[in-house]
């Protein structure tokens, strides 16, 4: 972990970020966001006024937002009519050449909440946002500091 920035170039530009589903590059994501939310139990301890938590489980859950360039995401879901639920493997890459380095992470059993099956407005460039939900993930790559 930084102990100090020794230059702003350092900070990482999301522009060099890439997605990757089941193996194939997502080009037209513009955005994407992965965060794990604890589930906590109140804890009262005796002789302390302030209630403590204790992380109890969790849940995993992210977004894609892409250009709309073609309908592959709609034929990949189609079997949802028939109560099917696909699963994926979403891989994150962000490697900025003025970074420390690299970072890649997976995220596994990867749900999308939601099919869009259209969302157009005139004068408007197409875009679509995938809300997901995952069980696991794995640090592939991890930044360090020279």
């Amino acid at each position: 972990m930084a102990q100090r920035i020794d230059s702003a170039k350092r900070v990482i530009n999301g522009t060099y970020t890439e997605v990757w589903v089941d193996g194939i590059l997502k080009a037209e994501c513009t955005a994407c966001q992965a965060k794990i939310a604890k589930n906590k139990t109140v804890i009262q301890l005796c002789g302390q006024f302030m209630e403590d938590k204790k992380a109890t489980g969790g849940s995993g859950t992210g977004s894609l937002t892409m250009h709309k360039v073609d309908s592959a995401d709609l034929e990949e879901e189609q079997g949802v009519l028939n109560g099917i639920d696909r699963r994926y493997t979403i891989i994150t890459k962000v490697n900025d050449p003025d970074a420390y380095g690299c970072e890649r992470i997976a995220f596994y059993n990867c749900s999308f909440d939601d099919v869009t099956l259209a969302d157009h407005k005139v004068a408007t460039p197409g875009t679509v946002t995938r809300p997901f939900t995952f069980t696991r993930y794995e640090l592939l790559d991890v930044i360090e500091p020279n």
